[in-house]
């Protein structure tokens, strides 16, 4: 185990490095000399730690004689996020070189999206400051930076700005404050932007326009959730590119009306299974507005022809005769097959109202009808998750795992139906208890308890009491966590001393327990549960400081922060990625190579490298596969709570979210370990918000083909070519 060394005697020489003005930097040597690889080295360092390094992180930001100390520092205060250091990054904002005026800009943005909530003061300071610095900068990308900041912000007069912009700038920066505009409705609500005109966005869709330009203008269209977008909307869904007409279509979902749904019927035999899946999507999401006969449950008929396709490998008509990609380990309709799935997928888990029950019905029994025909042990197994997916379906319209039963022909383990029927049915309104779940919270599998006690806390019945305070008590700490959080919902008294003994656990365990004993305690103890949490505000992980500070604020009324605290030196470090690692995912549907961002991901990248030179990953499945999002695997529990043992810290870098990066999953800030994702489209709303460190290199038509279940053979750290 690899520890964060002290640093402390060097303190002294790079706070005088950091006074030195004469240094000729006009021509940067390739290398950094010496004494520069060694500050970028405590530059990491104290990053990684999460400290200050006494003042010096500070100073080399502002005062260091070389770019790229300046930047590289400047980097460190984005990913620690303390607004302590919010001077520093706004004065950033004007140095000499456009390299550090881009950092400062990252960070600004990055210290607008805290995990602890900014005052206002610090949000005027910060709009102020990038406004003023948006008025004078000419350099592009530095440019671009800022508005993404300014997005990430999202204060009135930041909206205000990137409206104009929109409006008014050259089409790159247009497109990326409509984009901008996009993020900010989808990730704080459409009412933020609810006074934006549509019209610069409308302009953008023109067909002459670079992809980028219209993927901007339908990003926001698709999010404002507002009738004016229809026409625009309905008029992009012919768009040329495949992630243009998916967010074209997603648009439909809040403000579309019946009359859509023969025009979207089209889409579901799209040329993109993406576009399709959103199509089935938002089909689904429109009949729920249904109150008679209902053209968009009609329409979803038309998947029964998917079954065949997932069973046999026919393509798509448009992708029929295409040849196998150079290296792909199975033939095109083999992954096809898989791919044609995710239009039943999206629409098992957007779910039907009850009367939809018919088409769940029918597509179960095509399903069922090409299972007997199916080509592969491959297909077979996609087929018989997609009857169980559609089977949860049918229960949630019921509100009781019933049709998870005997569900997937045989093939799907009883614990995983029954995990996945639970989890469903928690999410049905109106359905009153769910004391069929009772018994399940002493089912041996972890993956059932867990989503039981979801749907008794979602349906709470009072006979549920006794086996939650079991399980608070239990071993397995991720359960007992979410017990404590079920026995607040329950108001169970009794449960208050296995509640306080979890607590105790939470300073010595990593940070994914605090959120629900933190609920658990105010909801048992009300204002005597004050005392611990505000223990919790000095814990050296992020995570916990940021639950106990929320929760403290719910309790007193009064709003209350954390600072951040230094994490101890035997704080486990992983080592970093050797220069040109790649990951070489084998499953049954083929390989996928990932190539390792080791430049501005070092530590992540080498997390997952380690773990897959130690097997870590073998025989680990894609427990969440989400169509036109992501594919996520890397749980060793299998049920979206598991990890490592330990967590990593967040290293947040410039690079976007596009169709294959590589995501680190996360429970809070710095609470990353071995879940991992890679994205089907891309989605800009990610961007700074979760490390992204990686992008996939060959197979990507693997990722489209992989379902819930599918399993990592195994993962083989390599080498690949510059």
């Amino acid at each position: 185990m690899r520890r964060v060394h002290p640093v402390r005697h060097l303190f002294a020489w790079v706070l005088s490095l950091s006074l030195l003005s004469g240094c000729v930097r006009a021509v940067p040597p390739a290398r950094p000399p010496p004494e520069d690889a060694r500050t970028l080295t405590l530059i990491q360092d104290w990053e990684d730690a999460r400290s200050l390094g006494d003042g010096a992180l500070v100073s080399l930001a502002a005062t260091a004689p070389d770019a790229r100390v300046r930047a590289r520092a400047l980097r460190a205060l984005a990913r620690i996020q303390d607004a302590a250091t919010l001077e520093p990054v706004l004065a950033g904002l004007k140095d000499a070189e456009a390299r550090v005026r881009g950092e400062a800009a990252f960070a600004a943005g990055e210290l607008a999206l805290s995990w602890e909530p900014l005052l206002e003061a610090e949000l005027s300071a910060l709009e102020a400051s990038l406004l003023a610095a948006a008025g004078t900068e000419r350099d592009v990308d530095v440019r671009l930076t800022l508005v993404d900041a300014l997005g990430r912000l999202g204060t009135p007069g930041a909206v205000s700005w990137l409206e104009e912009r929109m409006r008014e700038a050259d089409g790159v920066e247009a497109a990326r404050a409509a984009q901008a505009l996009g993020v900010l409705a989808r990730t704080r609500g459409a009412a933020s932007v609810a006074q934006v005109s549509l019209a610069p966005a409308e302009a953008l869709l023109a067909a002459e326009r670079p992809v980028e330009a219209r993927y901007a203008g339908a990003y926001l269209l698709a999010t404002v959730k507002r009738p004016q977008a229809l026409p625009a909307l309905r008029r992009c869904l012919g768009d040329a590119d495949a992630d243009v007409r998916a967010l074209c279509v997603k648009g439909f979902g809040d403000v579309g009306g019946p009359e859509d749904a023969v025009v979207l019927a089209a889409l579901l035999e799209d040329s993109s299974p993406r576009v399709a899946a959103e199509t089935a999507r938002t089909l689904a999401k429109l009949a729920a507005a249904c109150s008679g006969p209902c053209t968009a449950v009609d329409a979803l008929e038309a998947l029964a022809v998917r079954a065949k396709r997932v069973a046999r490998g026919m393509p798509p008509p448009e992708a029929a005769g295409v040849e196998a990609p150079e290296g792909a380990k199975a033939p095109v309709e083999t992954l096809a097959r898989s791919e044609a799935g995710h239009a039943l997928l999206a629409l098992a888990q957007q779910g039907l109202p009850g009367f939809g029950r018919p088409v769940l019905e029918s597509l179960r029994l095509a399903l069922a009808d090409a299972e007997r025909g199916a080509a592969s042990e491959v297909a077979r197994a996609d087929l018989a998750w997609l009857d169980c997916r559609l089977a949860a379906a049918m229960d949630r319209q019921e509100g009781t795992p019933k049709e998870v039963l005997g569900c997937g022909y045989g093939r799907i383990p009883e614990a995983r139906r029954l995990a996945l029927g639970l989890r469903e049915v928690a999410q049905a309104k109106g359905q009153g208890g769910a004391d069929f779940a009772v018994k399940a919270l002493r089912h041996p599998d972890a993956r059932v308890r867990l989503t039981a006690l979801e749907a008794v806390s979602a349906r709470p019945v009072p006979e549920a009491a006794a086996p939650v305070r079991e399980l608070i008590e239990g071993e397995d700490l991720v359960v007992a966590g979410a017990a404590a959080a079920t026995a607040g919902v329950l108001e169970d008294a009794a449960a208050l001393p296995g509640v306080e003994a979890l607590a105790a656990r939470v300073l010595q365990t990593p940070g994914d327990l605090a959120e629900p004993v933190a609920g658990a305690l105010v909801a048992l103890q009300g204002a005597a549960a004050e005392p611990r949490l505000r223990e919790w505000l000095q814990h050296p992980q992020a995570n916990v400081r940021r639950v106990a500070a929320q929760a403290l604020t719910r309790l007193t009324g009064q709003r209350v922060r954390s600072t951040r605290v230094a994490l101890p030196a035997y704080t486990f470090r992983p080592p970093s990625a050797p220069a040109r690692a790649g990951l070489v995912f084998r499953t049954d549907k083929g390989d996928i190579t990932v190539r390792l961002d080791v430049e501005e991901a070092p530590l992540t990248s080498g997390n997952l490298h380690a773990l897959a030179r130690k097997g870590a990953f073998n025989g680990v499945t894609f427990h969440r596969v989400v169509p036109d999002f992501v594919a996520q695997g890397g749980d060793p529990r299998g049920d979206g709570e598991g990890g490592p043992g330990y967590s990593i810290r967040c290293e947040m870098t410039r690079r976007p979210y596009r169709r294959g990066t590589v995501g680190m999953a996360l429970a809070g800030k710095d609470t990353g370990g071995s879940q991992f994702f890679f994205t089907h489209a891309p989605q800009p709303h990610l961007d700074g918000r979760y490390t992204a460190f990686g992008e996939v290199v060959s197979g990507m038509d693997v990722v489209d083909a992989l379902l819930e279940g599918d399993v990592i053979r195994e993962v083989r750290a390599v080498e690949l070519s510059p």
